[in-house]
């Protein structure tokens, strides 16, 4: 089985990179900073510098992977920007990063993804979106916004390659303990609920694929706690999401 993940060289990416490579699979990712990756891989493992927001970089990188053409069984987009704007406090370019990456980043992505698998008549692509783009009210930050869009992009693509025979699974999981969520919250996760390690999530992921789930929320409880805030009036939610921000960020 060969696949591909981009943003995978740190972070859920590479922690999915490790649970496929255990299983004898043969893996590529890329992502801007291979740097980042570990020493010491298996032959079964390639890494590859390309930014999702590049097209052709990607679409290269892919083609570098895939070796007397073989078939690209599946590729997980794993690649994403945050930045932090309680109250506004962003900038042009780290909101221009955001929809770049998380917007014009997953429709390069499942493009790619569609070129490789389209003549194949198989393959599957996941989607790493995020749980807080479920909830839709007027004053959702730039960032949940932008994962919003992911679950409806996925959701066209994934009406169009069905009779292609590409199954695609949009993932919303809730805090994940990544050092990238470590380095946001200066190491202190205390107010991050139901938190779950990368290999905890990496098993859901994997198996939500396999299974070809066409969307799975993750941990349980909150799956259930913002399926509940969801069906709040948009106002209240509006409120309580701002003061829960505030209060993460100590303001």
């Amino acid at each position: 089985m060969t696949i591909f993940i981009a943003g995978g060289t740190s972070g859920i990416g590479y922690s999915l990179a490790e649970h496929y490579l255990a299983k004898g699979f043969k893996v590529g990712v890329c992502g801007r900073d291979v740097s980042k990756i570990p020493e010491n891989h298996s032959e079964n493992f390639k890494a590859f510098e390309a930014d999702v927001c590049d097209i052709n970089a990607l679409s290269s990188a892919v083609n570098n992977f895939l070796l007397n053409d073989e078939n690209l069984d599946l590729f997980i987009n794993c690649a994403g920007s945050y930045a932090e704007d309680v109250a506004g406090n962003i900038s042009y370019e780290e909101a221009e990063e955001m929809l770049r990456t998380n917007i014009l980043g997953t429709v390069n992505c499942f493009e790619v993804a569609r070129n490789f698998m389209k003549d194949q008549q198989s393959g599957g692509i996941a989607a790493i979106a995020s749980v807080s783009g479920i909830l839709d009210y007027e004053n959702s930050s730039l960032y949940t916004k932008t994962k919003r869009s992911v679950i409806q992009i996925a959701d066209a693509y994934r009406r169009a390659l069905k009779p292609f025979g590409i199954s695609v699974t949009t993932v919303a999981p809730g805090y994940i303990d990544t050092q990238k969520l470590r380095n946001l919250n200066n190491n202190d996760l205390s107010k991050k609920p139901f938190l779950i390690d990368e290999k905890t999530a990496s098993e859901i992921i994997s198996k939500a694929v396999n299974d070809q789930k066409e969307f799975i929320i993750f941990p349980s409880k909150m799956k259930w706690m913002m399926k509940s805030l969801s069906i709040l009036p948009a106002s209240l939610l509006n409120i309580i999401m701002f003061r829960k921000a505030k209060w993460m960020k100590n303001d």
